[in-house]
């Protein structure tokens, strides 16, 4: 099963904001996942891995991920034919 990895700032006081995300991930993917794990870190960094390949990072990224697009990227490497519902949706109307 995959492992996501949430590494946060604490001198930022990230925390809550890196625990939400996990919150987040663990309903949408709740059989897909094995782990989420937050990992606290030091010097502004934000970054989110899945099996150790890099989906996120807020100084590459430019910022931190909208909820929908986090979700798109961990599914497009845990489970590519999976729905996201509105979220896709979404995403598919604002390319129209």
């Amino acid at each position: 099963m995959p492992r996501v990895a949430i590494e946060y700032c604490t001198q930022c006081r990230w925390l809550l904001r890196a625990s939400w995300m996990a919150q987040e991930l663990l309903s949408t993917f709740a059989t897909d996942l094995g782990e989420v794990a937050l990992i606290p870190g030091t010097g502004g960094v934000f970054r989110i891995t899945v099996d150790g390949e890099q989906v996120w990072e807020r100084k590459a990224d430019g910022g931190f991920p909208d909820i929908a697009v986090l979700k798109q990227r961990v599914r497009d490497r845990v489970a590519p034919d999976r729905d996201l519902g509105h979220v896709d949706r979404r995403e598919s109307e604002n390319s129209d």
